[in-house]
């Protein structure tokens, strides 16, 4: 068996092979491609008061908690609450600032912070500025997809809650639609 030479392609398309045989070391590295690297901060920008223990149980409890970071603002915003696994909640994030009337959710953005806080559970919520906290279609199908996201993930969604005008809310998991 003869002694072969493996070739790569290299950028142009015409074999590169190893060093020495045709290329000098320092012609294949300035050939080769560069790989970006990242390091992943979770960046945390402050704290909200929460009165009594940091466990929230009920969607009143988390609609509270939300409309305190939240405040009244004339957009929707989609929030999310991470908790860990004794309910007691990790940290509290603005996922997305939308429209009047619509704000854009993907799986990918919503449970980005709840993967990085080792999260072991997540409470989502947004607003209604109409001040009706009626979930609409898209609500429930947005709910229905970050719930199954959240199974792959090993994150359960364990309440959607709506805000609407003073302390009005509806809540996924009390209605029943969790």
């Amino acid at each position: 068996m003869k002694n072969k030479t493996c070739a790569n392609a290299g950028e142009d398309g015409k074999a590169v092979t190893a060093p020495g045989v045709e290329e000098s070391t320092e012609a294949l590295r300035v050939k080769r491609s560069r790989v970006p690297l990242y390091r992943i901060v979770l960046d945390r920008t402050g704290s909200i008061a929460k009165e009594g223990t940091a466990f929230v149980t009920c969607g009143n409890e988390a609609a509270k908690l939300f409309k305190q970071f939240l405040g009244e603002v004339p957009e929707e915003h989609f929030l999310l609450m991470v908790l860990d696994s004794r309910r007691r909640v990790i940290g509290v994030s603005e996922v997305s600032v939308g429209t009047l009337s619509a704000s854009l959710v993907h799986p990918r953005e919503v449970f980005r912070a709840a993967i990085l806080l080792n999260g072991a559970a997540a409470i989502v919520a947004h607003n209604h500025p109409s001040g009706d906290p009626t979930p609409s279609a898209e609500d429930r199908d947005a709910t229905r997809r970050l719930v199954r996201a959240g199974e792959l993930l090993g994150i359960p969604v364990a309440d959607h809650v709506v805000l609407g005008e003073g302390a009005n809310f509806f809540s996924f998991r009390e209605h029943g639609l969790l």
